[in-house]
C-alpha cells in the first residue's frame, strides 16, 4: 500500500533525493524510465517500490524499485507550485553536481562545433573535479585539505563558467550566495571582487625561477664537471642569488640520474625589479682534471678544478612562458684564463674578442620556468616540483618583504682575489686556495661549507686552479652555515698551495689567512671587501695550533703601524667579499649599544638618537627587544628621556608602515597584547602626544609632528594597552584621570582642526596626516570607553573640521577617507553610535555629491553604510528607521549623480575606465539597496515629502530614467545574470508601486505627457531586454529563475495592458511614439505577454480613427518598425497567426466589439491587419533564408520576393531601394553579373538626369542626382560586360555618351565611344554560352510561403545540364524528395507535410523571330536573341492517340504541348520566375508533321547561309543535315509523311484537314527546293574525301523528289523566287506573298520599341510606385519600337516594312474600332492634366508594366491602338539617304503599337540594329523639374508616370492599304537587326509594363530654355536637323 506521513490536515509525501545507481527500463505498467546518474524525487513509498519523478522532468510520474537508487536527505523550500527540493550535504558538491550537468550537455557541442581543444580540456577539467567530488564526498579530509580541495573545486568551475560563457557565481567562504539574503551593495561588492579578479588577477611581488639541467651535448672531454647556477645582475655587476651545484659525469649527464632533485632547483624571493632585460642566469662549468687538458696521463693523476666554459640567459626571456620551457645555452670558453672571473660579463656584454664559442653543436640544456606569488602558495599549485625535495636556492640577503618568523643565518664568502709572489719559482704559480671553518679549540667544523644548493655542507672548500698566475682572481662565492651561538669563537682560515703540473703532482702549502667571524666588541664580521694578510707557512703542523696565530693580525687593516715583522709580508695580500645575511645577529654597534643601555647609562641620550640611523632590517629583526628596552627607559626616567623614547617610538611605529617591514604590525600587535608590561606610560605618551598637539598651529616645522599622528593609532594602542593593564593592577584607580586627560587631549586635537588656513598650508596637511589615522584611533577608545562616549567623541571631531575649504586642499579626499573608515570600523557597525553618526555622514555625503566631487570615496561610504542596512529576519518586511532617514536625505542628489556619472565619456584610461565602471556600479547598487528596502508605506512617505507635481513629476522622470540606465546591456558585465536578475526584482517592484501615484497625480486635467511616456517606455525596454528572454536560457538555468523570480515579463505586460486602459482618451496623445516599442514587446515571444498587449493595437487604431477620421499613421508606423525588428531576429509564426487574428482577439471586451461594429473602419482594419500579416510572412522567409551560408536560390528568390512586395503593396521607396542593394550584393556573391545588373538597373530608373542634390544614402556620398545616375550607369555596363550581355551595355554606353556629349565632355565621350566599339567588336568575337531553362515546382507545404505549391523556370549556369541542376536544387533543399514525373501533382501532395521537387527541362520560345529567321544575322548574334528576352518556355510530351499503326506511328502520333509564360522574362533580376500562365495543347499528327517540316527547313536554311559565309569551320553540320534528312534510315523521312497523309483514305476522313494538308504539301515542296539548292552549296564545298557521299546524297535526292511527284518545273511561284535566284546566293523565300505594304514604294512608320526598353522582367520602371492598377488591365499590343522613331519622332526611310512577329496576318488590319482611334487626344496632356491622364497613356505596351497592382491602369482593350498609314504616293528617298520632307510629314505623327493578330505575317519581321543612328538628345530625359532639396535618392514614389508625358497627336484617317506587289518584283528589306534591350512583345491580355522613364515622349510644347549645365531634350531634338548617317546594305535584296 502506498502510503506517506499525516501531518496536519494533508497528507505529506516523503520528499527525498535519490541518486540513481543503475539503469532501469520502466518496462512494468507505470514504471518510470530511469538512467544512472538522474535525480529522484520521492513522492510515495510502498513494499519495495517508490514513486516519484525526475527533477528534470517532473511532469512525468511513475514507479521503481527501491534498490534502484541511493536515498539523499532533503528540505524543501518555497513549497506549493514553485517548490524546489534542496539536498542536505556541502553546497559546493551540490554546485558540482548541477554544473558537472550543465557542462555535459555543452561539451558534446564543442566536439559538434568542432572546437576539440576547449572539448579536451573541459573533460580533463571535468574529470578532476569528479574526482575531487568523490574526495569530498568520502569525507576523510582534514580541514586544511578540504579547504584547499574546495578552494581548487572553484578555481575550475570558475574557469569553466568562463570558457563556456556561462554565468558569474557569487560566492563568500567556497559557497554559493543567495542574493536574497544580502544586501545589494554587497552582492555587488562580491560580484565585482571576482569579476576583477578574474579580468585582472593581482600581480604577484614575489617569483621564483625553476630550474633544471638535463645534460650537457656533444661534450667530448672525458672528465667530469661542476656547473654553478646562480642569478646575476649585469647593471650593477653582482650576483643576486647564491649558487646552485650539479655534478656531470664524463657523459655530460648528471650524476645519480634517479635523484631528479640533484638536477633541480628554485631560485626564490626574486623581487619584480629583477624581472628585467639585464638580469641573467648564469652557469659556471668546470672540469675536475688534469692542469692541462689532453696531457699526457704520465705527467700528473692529480685532479684540478679547472675553468671549462660559460653560458648565459635572460630572465626576460622567460617572462612570456607559461609552462616549462626547454633551452639549449650555447658555451663559450675564455681566450685568456685570467679573465674567467669575466667571462659572463664579456658574454652579456658581448666583447666577442675575450671569448669563443666551444664547438658549434655543444650546448648545455636547461629546463626554465618562472613561477609567481607565494612560495607557500606556490608549493601547492606545483605539487609536482617539490615533492621531490628540490633544492631551494635563496636569494643575497633578505628579500623585498621580510616575513615575521623567517629564521635565517647564512655568510656568505666570495673568494675574490690574491697577490703572491714567485717564491723562487721561474714561471708563476698555480695558487689553490682551500677554506676551513676553525672553531674556538682549533678543530675544523663539519659539514658547515656549502659550494651551493643541491649539494651537503663539507669540511673545507677547494677553489680552482688558474694555470701560472700569481695575481690569480676567482670570483667564487661559498656558503658558510655557522649557528649563531658559535660566531664568538670560530674564525675562518684560507690556506694557499701551488699546485705542480709535474709528475707527482703534489700540492704544496706556502702561506694562509685567517678572519675571527665576530669582533670583540660583539658585532659580526662587517659586510664588504676585507683584504686579508698572507701568512708565510710551509707546513699544515704549524696550523695545528691556532692560538698560535689567532694573536696574529689578520687584515691590512687591522695592522699597528709598528709591528714591523707583519710589515715585511704585506706585499701579499689575499681579499674576500663577506656577506651576513641573519635574523639572529647583527653588525651594527648603535643597535648594540640601544639593547645594553644598562651597561653604559651615560651613553643612553646618544644610543636614543643613533636609532634613527640604523637600517629597518636591523631593528625589525630585534623589534621586541628594542621595545622593551625604549619603555624600559621611559620608565626609569620619564621626565629626562620622555620626549626622546617618544620619537623613537613614533620611529619604530613609522618605520612598520614600509610595504617591505609591513608584515611586522601583526608582530607588534602581539608584543602589544602580550608582552607590553608599561602599566604606567599611558600618562607620558599622553602628556607628550598633547605637547606636540599644543603646538601645531604654531609650528614652523609640522615633519616631526605629523610624524607623530601619522603614529597615533599605534600610541592609542600603547596608551589603551597601559591604561588597561594599570587599571587591572589598581582596580581602576584614577579612571577619572584618565579620562579628563583624553578628553583634554582631543579639545587639543578639535582646536588644530577647526583651523582653517588660507590656500594650502603646512597645517592643512598635518589635519589630513591626523584624520587618516583617526578611525583607528577611535576603535581603540571602545576598549576603554562606552560606545556612545566615542561615538559622541567622533562626532564632535568630524564636525569640528572647516566646512569650506580650497577646491584642491588634500583634506577634502582625506574628509571622505576618514568617514570612510569610520563607516566600516566597530563603531558604526554598533547601532546604539549609529543614529550619532548618521546626520554627520549624510551630511558631508550631501555636500560632496551635489558637488559631483570625490565620487569613488563618495560610493564607498554608502556602499559601507547601506551593507548594514538589511531585513529584520524575525519580522515580516520591517525595514530600519535609518533607510528612511537616508532616502529623504540622498534619494535626489543620488538620482543625479547616477545620470550624470552615466552620461559622462568613459576614459581611456584601463584604470580610470575601471574606476568609472565601480563608481557606476557602487551608486546603482546603493539605489537598488534603499528601493528593496522600501514598503509600501514608505513609498507613499517618500512621495508626500514633495511639495508640488512639478518636482514629483521631475523625480519621476529622474528615477524612470535611472531604471532605464539599469537595463542597459553595458551597465553590467555580461556574466553577472545574477545583479541583473536582482536589478529588475527591485525595478518591477517600485514600478509597481508607482502604478497608482501615476493614477492619482498625472491623469485628468493633471495629465502629464512626460511621465507618462517616460513610464511606458520603462516598461517596454523592462520586457525586452535580454536578461529577461528566459527562452534564451539552458532547462536548468530557466527553472530557476522562473523558480525564485516568476517571468516578470508577463507581470509588467499586464500592468502596462491596465495602466494603457486607464489612460482613456489621452491614449491618443502616444499613439505616435509607442507604437514601435509596443510592437517590439509584442515580438516576444512570451504566449501570455503576446495576449496582453496585442489588443492594444486595437485601441491605438480606434483612438486615431476617431481623431484623424483614418489609421494611416498607425499603420506607417507599424510597418516601418516591423522590419527592422524581423530583420534582428524577432517574431515568429506564431506571432504571425496570432496578429493576423487581432479582431477575434476581443472577444472578452464586448463594450468594444459593440463599438467597433458601429465604426465604418472596421473593413480597413481587416485589410491592413491582412497586409502586416502578408508582410511578415515575407520577412520570416527573408529572415529563414539568410540564415544559410552561401547564396542560393532561396536567398534571391526570397529578397525578390519581399522587393515587390515593398513597391507593390506597401509603395515604400526606402526600403526598396535598400532590397535592390541587399539583392545587388547576393547576385555579386554569386557571380550572377548579369541579374546583378538588371537589379541595380531598378534604381538607376528611379533617378534622372538632373542636378538635383542627395544626401548620402547606403554607400552612396552626397551628390547630385545626375553624378548618382552615372555612378549606376557605369557600374550596371561593367556587370553586363561581366555577364557577356554586350548588346545591353551598347545601349546604356549610348545613352551616357549623349549624356556626355550634351555636357560637352568630350573626354568621357571618346571613352564611351571607344567602350562601345570594344563591345561590337565582343559580339562578334567572343563565344558565349546558351544556357539551358529548367522548369522546377516546389509542392508541399514545408516549402518557404513563396515557393510553395509553385512552379518556376529557372535560367541555368554555365555548361549545367539536367542533372547537374537537379542535384543542385537537392542540395539546396536536402529534405525535398524530387518526383520522377513530369504530370501535375494532385491535392494529396500540395498539402503534404513534406518537400516535393519537380524538375525537367524546358525550351525557350523566343518573341522576335525575326532576327533569328533573317538570314546573313551571325550565329553570335543571334545566339544571344534565343535565350534572351525569354518569357515563353515550351515543354512537348509526344503520345499516340487511338491505336498505334505499327507499319507508320506518324498517323497517330499526337504532342501535348505545354507552354509555360512567366510573370517576367528572362535573364532579369533572379534567375527564375514564376510561372504565370501555363496553357495545354494537343497537336494532332498532321500538325506535328508541318511543325517538324518546317524546323528542319529553317535548320537547313541557316547551315547554308553559314556555309555560304564562311561562318563554318568544316562542312560536316551540314552534311549531316542533308544526310539525316534526304537518307531518314530512322523515320522513314517525307515518305511516312506522304504515306500518312496524303492517302485517299485519310483526305476523305478528315474533310476539316484540307488547308492543312496543302500546307504540309507546300512545306514538303519548299523542303526539296532547299534540299536541292542546299546540295548545290555542299557540292562548291565538300572536301574531296567526302565526294562520294555526295554522289550518295544527290541520287537519294533525286529518288526522294520523284517519290513526292513533283518536276523541278512544279515548284509553284513563291517556291521559285527562292534565295537560289539572288546574287549572293542566300536562300530565303516568302511562302506567302508579300503585301504592297511591305514594298519599298509603300510608306508607313513602323512602330519600334526604345533600344532601352528593357523587358519589363528586368527591371521596373520609374514609373509612380504608388498607383494602384486594376485587374483588368487591357492587352495592348504593339510592335518593336526602333531607337530612331522613339527619340526622332519620325520613321527611318529605309524602313519601308511593318515589323511584326511570326504570328502577325496577311493583312494588316485596326483591331480597335475608328471611332475608338479618333477619340485619342491630339495633343499632350498640359502639366496641370498629368495625373488626369496617367491611366490614359496609350503608348505603353503590356509588357512595359511589371505588374498591376503597381502602376496606372491602361486603356479600355478597345481602345487599342492602330499603326498609323501613311500614302504609298509619297516620293521615294535614297537609299542611304532620308528625306526631309518624309521627316517633316512624319514628324507630327505618334509612333503608336499595332495590334497583333493571331496568324503568321507575310514576311518575316524587320528589327532595327544598335548600329543604327541614335538622335543626339535620344536620351534627355523630361520628366517634371524636381526641387532642389536634398533628398536620399528616392525618386518621387507619387511622380506620375512617363506616360503623362508623352504627347500622342493623331493623324487625319489614312487610305487602305494598296493592292500586294506583284512577285516578279524584288522585295527590298530593311537594314536593321534586333536592338539590345528592345522589349519583345507576347499575348497576355492580363498584364502591362511601364515604359522606361528615361523613354518618357516630351510634351509638345515649345522648346525651354537650356539649363546652365546644358542638359539635351528631346524636344529640341525633334525641331533639330535630323543627323544623316548612311543606312548599311544587306547582302541579301530583293
Amino acid at each position: 500500500m502506498w502510503f506517506g506521513s499525516a501531518a496536519g490536515r494533508g497528507l505529506v509525501l516523503y520528499c527525498e533525493n535519490l541518486l540513481l545507481l543503475a539503469n532501469f527500463r520502466g518496462t512494468v505498467q507505470h514504471g518510470l524510465p530511469l538512467e544512472i546518474g538522474e535525480t529522484v524525487q520521492i513522492l510515495e513509498k510502498c513494499e519495495g517500490w517508490y514513486r516519484g519523478f525526475v527533477l528534470k522532468n517532473p511532469n512525468v510520474k511513475g514507479i521503481f524499485p527501491c534498490s534502484y537508487i541511493h536515498l539523499k536527505h532533503a528540505h524543501i523550500k518555497n513549497k506549493g507550485q514553485f517548490e524546489t527540493v534542496i539536498p542536505m550535504e556541502e553546497s559546493v558538491i551540490t554546485e558540482m553536481t548541477v554544473t558537472l550537468r550543465d557542462w555535459g550537455t555543452m561539451w558534446k557541442q564543442l566536439y559538434v562545433k568542432n572546437e576539440g581543444e576547449l572539448f579536451h580540456r573541459l573533460w580533463h577539467v571535468m574529470t578532476e573535479i569528479l574526482e575531487l567530488r568523490r574526495q569530498v564526498l568520502v569525507g576523510h579530509l582534514t580541514n586544511d585539505r578540504m579547504t584547499d580541495i574546495k578552494q581548487h573545486i572553484i578555481a575550475r568551475l570558475d574557469w569553466g563558467n568562463e570558457q563556456l560563457g556561462l554565468d558569474l557565481v557569487p560566492r563568500r567562504d567556497f559557497s554559493m550566495v543567495d542574493p536574497d539574503e544580502i544586501s545589494v551593495t554587497e552582492l555587488y561588492r562580491l560580484m565585482e571582487r571576482r569579476h576583477r579578479k578574474r579580468e585582472f588577477p593581482l600581480q604577484a611581488n614575489m617569483h621564483h625561477l625553476f630550474l633544471q639541467i638535463n645534460s650537457l651535448l656533444n661534450c667530448n672531454l672525458a672528465e667530469e664537471l661542476h656547473v654553478f647556477f646562480f642569478i646575476y645582475d649585469s647593471r650593477e655587476m653582482r650576483p643576486i642569488s647564491e649558487r646552485f651545484f650539479v655534478r656531470l659525469n664524463k657523459q655530460g649527464v648528471p650524476k645519480s640520474p634517479e635523484k631528479t632533485e640533484k638536477q633541480c632547483t628554485l631560485f626564490v624571493d626574486l623581487g619584480s625589479s629583477d624581472l628585467r632585460k639585464d638580469v641573467y642566469v648564469v652557469a659556471h662549468i668546470f672540469r675536475i682534471g688534469r692542469m692541462v687538458a689532453g696531457e699526457k696521463k704520465s705527467v700528473s693523476n692529480t685532479q684540478y678544478r679547472r675553468p671549462f666554459g660559460c653560458t648565459v640567459i635572460s630572465v626576460s626571456d622567460l617572462l612570456t612562458a607559461d609552462c616549462k620551457d626547454d633551452h639549449l645555452l650555447k658555451v663559450y670558453s675564455c681566450n685568456t684564463e685570467s679573465e674567467w672571473y669575466q667571462i659572463h660579463d664579456n658574454i652579456i656584454r658581448k666583447v666577442s674578442s675575450r671569448y669563443s664559442q666551444i664547438g658549434s653543436s655543444t650546448g648545455l640544456a636547461v629546463s626554465l620556468q618562472l613561477l609567481h606569488g607565494n612560495l607557500e602558495q606556490i608549493q601547492k599549485d606545483y605539487m609536482r616540483l617539490f615533492t621531490r625535495n628540490v633544492s631551494i636556492t635563496r636569494r643575497l640577503g633578505f628579500s623585498d618583504i621580510i616575513m615575521p618568523g623567517e629564521v635565517r643565518n647564512d655568510l656568505y664568502v666570495t673568494l675574490e682575489r690574491g697577490e703572491f709572489e714567485k717564491g723562487g719559482k721561474s714561471v708563476a704559480r698555480n695558487v689553490e686556495v682551500t677554506v676551513y671553518v676553525v672553531g674556538g679549540d682549533g678543530q675544523v667544523l663539519k659539514g658547515l661549507v656549502c659550494s651551493g644548493s643541491g649539494e651537503l655542507g663539507a669540511d673545507e672548500f677547494h677553489s680552482f686552479v688558474l694555470y701560472h698566475s700569481n695575481s690569480p682572481r676567482w670570483s667564487e662565492q661559498i656558503k658558510l652555515t655557522v649557528p649563531p651561538e658559535l660566531f664568538r669563537v670560530t674564525h675562518l682560515r684560507f690556506e694557499f698551495r701551488h699546485c705542480s703540473t709535474k709528475e707527482k703532482g703534489e700540492k704544496k702549502l706556502f702561506g694562509y689567512s685567517f678572519v675571527p667571524l665576530m669582533q670583540e666588541d660583539g658585532r659580526t664580521l662587517p659586510d664588504g671587501t676585507h683584504e686579508l694578510i698572507v701568512h708565510k707557512c710551509e707546513e699544515t703542523a704549524n696550523l695545528q695550533d691556532c692560538s698560535r696565530y689567532l694573536k696574529l693580525p689578520f687584515s691590512k687593516a687591522s695592522l699597528q703601524p709598528g709591528n714591523n715583522q707583519t710589515m715585511k709580508n704585506s706585499k701579499e695580500s689575499f681579499w674576500i667579499l663577506s656577506l651576513l645575511c641573519s635574523t639572529k645577529l647583527t653588525q651594527n654597534g648603535d643597535m648594540l649599544d640601544l639593547l645594553k643601555w644598562r651597561t653604559h647609562p651615560d651613553r643612553i641620550m646618544d644610543s636614543l638618537t643613533k636609532l634613527k640611523d640604523i637600517d629597518g632590517s636591523e631593528i625589525v629583526k630585534f623589534l621586541q627587544d628594542t621595545l622593551d628596552t625604549l619603555f624600559a627607559v621611559l620608565d626609569d626616567s620619564p621626565q629626562r628621556y620622555g620626549l626622546k623614547v617618544f620619537d623613537c617610538l613614533v620611529h619604530v611605529i613609522n618605520l612598520l608602515q614600509d610595504s617591505k617591514f609591513q608584515h611586522f604590525k601583526p608582530v607588534m600587535d602581539n608584543y602589544i597584547e602580550n608582552h607590553f608590561a608599561g602599566a604606567l606610560s599611558y600618562r607620558d605618551l599622553i602628556r607628550v602626544l598633547k605637547w606636540y598637539v599644543d603646538r601645531i598651529i604654531d609650528a614652523e616645522h609640522q615633519e616631526q609632528i605629523q610624524q607623530v599622528l601619522k603614529a597615533a593609532e599605534y600610541l592609542f594602542k600603547y596608551i589603551v594597552q597601559s591604561r588597561m593593564l594599570y587599571a587591572a593592577a589598581t582596580a581602576a584607580q584614577a579612571e577619572e584621570e584618565f579620562r579628563c586627560s583624553v578628553h583634554e587631549l582631543f579639545k587639543s586635537i578639535h582646536l588644530f582642526l577647526s583651523h582653517q588656513s588660507k590656500g594650502i598650508s603646512p597645517v592643512t596637511h598635518t589635519q589630513a596626516v591626523f584624520l587618516r589615522s583617526f578611525p583607528t584611533v577611535c576603535c581603540e577608545l571602545l576598549k576603554v570607553f562606552s560606545v556612545r562616549e566615542v561615538a559622541n567623541l567622533a562626532r564632535d571631531t568630524l564636525s569640528s573640521l572647516p566646512a569650506n575649504t580650497h577646491t584642491e586642499c588634500p583634506l577634502q579626499a582625506v574628509k571622505l577617507q576618514c568617514m570612510a573608515k569610520t563607516v566600516e570600523s566597530p563603531l558604526y557597525t554598533n547601532a546604539e553610535s549609529r543614529c550619532v553618526l548618521l546626520p554627520v555622514v549624510l551630511h558631508l555625503l550631501r555636500t560632496y555629491l551635489q558637488e559631483q566631487k570625490e565620487l569613488v570615496l563618495c560610493a564607498n561610504i554608502l556602499t559601507s553604510m547601506l551593507s548594514l542596512v538589511h531585513k529584520d529576519p524575525n519580522t515580516d518586511c520591517v525595514v530600519s528607521e535609518e533607510v528612511n532617514v537616508i532616502m529623504d536625505s540622498l534619494s535626489g542628489v543620488l538620482l543625479r549623480t547616477i545620470l550624470e556619472v552615466t552620461n559622462r565619456p568613459q576614459p581611456a584610461a584601463t584604470s580610470l575606465r575601471l574606476q568609472y565602471q565601480d563608481v557606476t556600479g557602487e551608486f546603482v547598487a546603493c539605489l537598488l539597496t534603499l528601493l528593496r528596502q522600501l514598503s509600501d508605506k514608505d513609498y507613499q512617505q517618500l512621495l508626500s515629502h514633495f511639495p508640488s507635481k512639478d518636482e514629483l513629476a521631475n523625480f519621476l522622470l529622474q528615477l524612470f530614467t535611472v531604471f532605464r540606465i539599469l537595463i542597459r546591456p553595458d551597465m553590467f558585465p555580461k556574466d553577472w545574470t545574477v545583479m541583473r536578475l536582482v536589478t529588475n526584482n527591485v525595478i518591477i517592484t517600485t514600478v509597481l508601486y508607482l502604478s497608482d501615484t501615476l493614477r492619482n497625480n498625472f491623469l485628468n486635467e493633471k495629465f502629464d505627457f512626460k511621465v507618462w511616456e517616460s513610464y511606458f517606455y520603462l516598461s517596454i525596454i523592462f520586457i525586452i531586454q535580454p536578461c529577461l528572454q528566459l527562452e534564451m536560457f539552458p532547462p536548468s538555468k530557466r527553472k530557476k529563475v522562473l523558480e525564485k523570480y516568476g517571468d516578470m515579463r508577463v507581470m509588467i505586460g499586464c500592468e502596462i495592458f491596465s495602466m494603457w486602459q486607464n489612460l482613456g482618451d489621452y491614449k491618443v496623445n502616444l499613439i505616435p511614439s509607442l507604437i514601435g516599442p509596443f510592437l517590439e514587446v509584442t515580438l516576444v515571444p512570451q504566449p501570455d505577454l503576446r495576449n496582453v498587449l496585442i489588443p492594444v493595437f486595437h485601441d491605438m487604431m480606434d483612438s486615431e480613427e476617431r481623431r484623424s477620421g483614418n489609421f494611416k499613421q498607425v499603420e506607417a508606423k507599424l510597418i516601418d518598425k516591423l522590419e527592422s525588428l524581423m530583420s534582428e531576429g524577432k517574431g515568429d509564426e506564431t506571432y504571425k497567426e496570432l496578429f493576423n487574428n487581432i479582431i477575434p482577439l476581443f472577444g472578452p471586451y464586448p463594450s468594444l466589439l459593440k463599438k467597433i461594429e458601429r465604426e465604418t473602419w472596421r473593413e480597413s482594419g481587416v485589410s491592413h491587419i491582412a497586409t502586416v500579416t502578408r508582410l511578415m510572412e515575407r520577412l520570416l522567409d527573408y529572415r529563414d533564408c539568410m540564415k544559410i551560408g552561401e547564396v542560393d536560390g532561396k536567398k534571391i528568390g526570397c529578397t525578390v520576393n519581399l522587393l515587390n512586395f515593398y513597391k507593390t503593396e506597401l509603395n515604400k521607396e526606402e526600403m526598396y531601394i535598400r532590397y535592390i542593394h541587399k539583392l545587388y550584393e547576393l547576385h555579386l556573391k554569386a557571380q550572377n553579373f548579369t541579374e546583378a545588373a538588371y537589379t541595380l538597373l531598378l534604381y538607376d530608373e528611379l533617378l534622372e538626369w538632373t542636378e538635383r542634390p542627395l544626401r548620402e544614402f547606403l554607400t552612396y556620398p552626397m551628390q547630385s542626382e545626375w553624378q548618382r545616375k552615372e555612378c549606376l550607369h557605369l557600374t550596371i555596363i561593367h556587370n553586363f560586360d561581366r555577364g557577356k550581355c554586350w548588346e545591353n551595355c551598347i545601349i546604356l554606353c549610348r545613352e551616357l555618351a549623349n549624356q556626355y556629349e550634351a555636357y560637352y565632355d568630350y573626354r568621357n565621350l571618346s571613352k564611351m565611344r571607344l567602350m562601345e566599339a570594344s563591345l561590337y567588336d565582343k559580339i562578334m568575337n567572343q563565344q558565349r554560352l546558351e544556357p539551358e531553362f529548367f522548369r522546377i515546382g516546389f509542392y508541399g507545404k514545408k516549402f518557404p510561403f513563396f515557393l510553395r505549391n509553385k512552379e518556376f523556370v529557372c535560367r541555368g549556369n554555365d555548361y549545367e545540364r539536367l542533372e547537374a541542376f537537379q542535384q543542385r536544387m537537392l542540395s539546396e533543399f536536402p529534405h525535398a524528395i524530387a518526383m520522377q514525373h513530369a504530370n501535375q501533382p494532385d491535392q494529396t501532395i500540395l498539402q503534404a507535410e513534406a518537400q516535393y521537387l519537380q524538375i525537367y527541362a524546358v525550351s525557350p520560345v523566343p518573341d522576335n523571330q525575326d532576327v533569328l529567321q533573317r538570314d546573313g544575322v551571325p550565329n553570335n548574334i543571334k545566339s544571344f536573341y534565343k535565350v534572351n528576352h525569354i518569357w515563353r518556355f515550351r515543354y512537348d510530351r509526344p503520345f499516340h492517340k487511338g491505336t498505334k499503326d505499327k507499319e507508320n506511328e506518324f498517323k497517330s502520333l499526337w504532342v501535348e504541348r505545354t507552354t509555360l509564360s512567366l510573370a517576367q522574362s528572362l535573364p532579369g533580376i533572379s534567375r527564375w520566375f514564376e510561372v504565370e500562365k501555363r496553357e495545354l495543347v494537343e497537336m494532332s499528327p498532321l500538325e506535328n508533321a508541318s511543325e517538324v517540316i518546317e524546323n528542319k527547313t529553317l535548320q537547313l536554311r541557316t547551315l547554308i547561309a553559314q556555309c555560304q559565309m564562311r561562318q563554318m569551320q568544316n562542312i560536316n553540320p551540314l552534311t549531316m543535315c542533308l544526310n539525316g534528312v534526304i537518307d531518314a534510315a530512322v523515320n522513314g523521312g517525307l515518305a511516312r509523311y506522304q504515306e500518312a497523309f496524303f492517302a485517299k483514305d485519310y483526305i476523305s476522313s478528315h474533310p476539316e484537314d484540307g488547308d492543312k494538308i496543302t500546307r504540309l504539301r507546300e512545306l514538303m515542296f519548299e523542303q526539296a527546293h532547299i534540299l536541292e539548292y542546299g546540295l548545290a552549296v555542299h557540292e562548291k564545298f565538300v572536301p574531296q574525301d567526302m565526294r562520294p557521299l555526295h554522289k550518295k546524297l544527290v541520287d537519294q535526292f533525286h529518288v526522294m523528289r520523284s517519290s513526292l511527284g513533283i518536276q523541278p518545273q512544279e515548284f509553284p511561284a513563291y517556291v521559285r523566287v527562292s534565295p537560289l535566284h539572288f546574287a549572293n546566293g542566300s536562300p530565303r523565300t516568302c511562302r506567302t506573298p508579300v503585301p504592297n505594304a511591305i514594298s519599298p514604294e509603300g510608306g508607313r512608320i513602323v512602330a519600334r520599341r526604345s533600344p532601352l526598353s528593357y523587358p519589363a522582367v528586368n527591371r521596373y520602371s520609374s514609373s509612380s510606385l504608388s498607383s494602384q492598377a486594376s485587374n483588368d488591365v487591357s492587352n495592348i499590343t504593339g510592335q518593336s519600337e526602333s531607337s530612331d522613331e522613339v527619340f526622332n519622332m519620325q520613321p527611318s526611310p529605309s524602313t519601308s516594312s511593318l515589323s511584326s512577329n511570326h504570328s502577325g496576318s496577311h493583312n494588316v488590319t485596326s483591331s480597335a474600332p475608328s471611332s475608338n482611334r479618333d477619340s485619342l487626344p491630339s495633343s499632350s496632356p498640359l502639366p496641370s492634366d498629368k495625373h488626369k491622364h496617367s491611366r490614359e497613356n496609350a503608348c505603353l505596351s503590356p509588357r512595359d508594366r511589371l505588374c498591376s497592382g503597381m502602376f496606372p491602369s491602361p486603356l479600355d482593350p478597345t481602345q487599342r491602338m492602330m499603326p498609323f498609314q501613311i500614302d504609298t504616293s509619297l516620293p521615294r528617298p535614297e537609299a542611304n539617304l532620308p528625306s526631309t520632307e518624309t521627316g517633316k510629314n512624319i514628324r507630327s505623327l505618334s509612333p503608336m503599337p499595332t495590334a497583333r493578330s493571331p496568324q503568321k505575317t507575310t514576311a518575316p519581321p524587320l528589327t532595327p540594329s544598335p548600329t543604327d543612328c541614335l538622335p543626339v538628345g535620344s536620351l534627355a530625359s523630361h520628366s517634371p523639374a524636381r526641387s532642389g532639396s536634398y533628398s536620399s535618392g528616392i525618386s518621387s514614389l507619387s511622380r506620375c508616370s512617363v506616360s503623362e508625358t508623352c504627347g500622342i497627336e493623331l493623324p487625319p484617317a489614312e487610305p487602305p492599304l494598296p493592292p500586294a506587289a506583284p512577285l516578279d518584283n524584288p522585295v527590298r528589306r530593311g537594314s536593321k537587326t534586333p536592338p539590345p534591350y528592345s522589349v519583345y512583345e507576347r499575348n497576355n491580355p492580363r498584364r502591362a509594363t511601364p515604359l522606361p522613364h528615361s523613354l518618357s515622349v516630351p510634351p509638345s510644347a515649345d522648346n525651354p530654355n537650356l539649363p546652365t549645365k546644358p542638359q539635351l531634350s528631346r524636344t529640341q531634338r525633334i525641331h533639330s536637323e535630323p543627323r544623316h548617317r548612311l543606312t548599311p546594305r544587306k547582302v541579301s535584296q530583293l
